[in-house]
C-alpha cells in the first residue's frame, strides 16, 4: 500500500473492518489501514483523482437499457453519489466510519458536514437503498433502476405503499436535493 496503492484503493479501505478470521491478523491489517488511509496526508491531487473516477463512472457505468434518470445506484443524487461524497469527506477530514450512514453521522458529529446537508444525503440514501432492496424482492433478482414496464413499477410502488407516479416523484425530489449537495460538497461547485 505504501508504494503501489492507488487513490481508489485508499478510498476502498475507508470501509475496511475485520469481520471474521484470525483476530491478530485482523488487527495487523487494521494497522496497515491506519497507516495508509488515516495517517497519510490526503492531497488536492487525491481529491481530483477521486472526482475524475466518479465522473468517469457517471459517464460509463449505467448499463444499456437501464433508465439513468431513475437509477437507484448510479443515478444523480442516488446511492453512489452519497457514498462517494461521504468517503471523500471522510478522507479529507480523517473521520472514520465503516458504513455510509455511520460515516455520515460521524461526519456530522465532527462538524465536517452541515446537519442539513447530512439530512438531505441520508434521506436520499435511505430512500434509494430501501427502494432498491424492495425491487430485488419484487422482481426476484437484482435490479438497480426503477422499472420502466408499467406492471413492474406498479408492483414495486404498491409494495412500498405508494403509487407509481408518487414513487417516481419522490425519487426525483430526494435525488435532486441530494445531487445539489453532492455538486457542492463532492465536486466543489457552488
Amino acid at each position: 500500500y505504501e508504494r503501489w496503492a492507488g487513490v481508489w484503493e485508499r478510498q476502498a479501505l475507508v470501509r475496511a473492518r475485520p469481520v471474521a478470521g484470525d483476530f491478530d491478523l485482523g488487527q495487523q491489517f487494521m494497522e496497515i489501514v491506519e497507516t495508509n488511509v488515516w495517517q497519510r496526508p490526503f492531497t488536492a491531487d487525491d481529491t481530483r483523482e477521486i472526482r475524475r473516477m466518479k465522473a468517469r463512472i457517471e459517464r460509463e457505468r449505467i448499463p444499456p437499457g437501464e433508465d439513468p434518470e431513475y437509477h437507484l445506484k448510479l443515478g444523480r443524487g442516488s446511492l453512489s453519489d452519497v457514498e462517494w461524497t461521504v468517503q471523500l469527506l471522510q478522507l479529507q477530514h480523517k473521520v472514520r466510519g465503516t458504513g455510509t450512514m455511520a460515516a455520515l453521522d460521524a461526519l456530522r458529529a465532527a462538524g465536517a458536514i452541515a446537519p442539513e446537508d447530512a439530512t438531505v444525503l441520508a434521506e436520499a440514501y435511505r430512500f434509494c437503498e430501501r427502494t432498491r432492496n424492495r425491487l430485488y424482492l419484487v422482481r426476484g433478482g437484482p435490479a438497480d433502476a426503477l422499472p420502466t414496464a408499467p406492471e413492474q413499477l406498479t408492483r414495486l410502488a404498491r409494495s412500498l405503499g405508494t403509487t407509481p407516479a408518487e414513487l417516481r416523484e419522490h425519487y426525483k425530489r430526494v435525488t435532486r436535493r441530494a445531487r445539489r449537495v453532492v455538486e457542492r460538497l463532492f465536486y466543489g461547485r457552488r
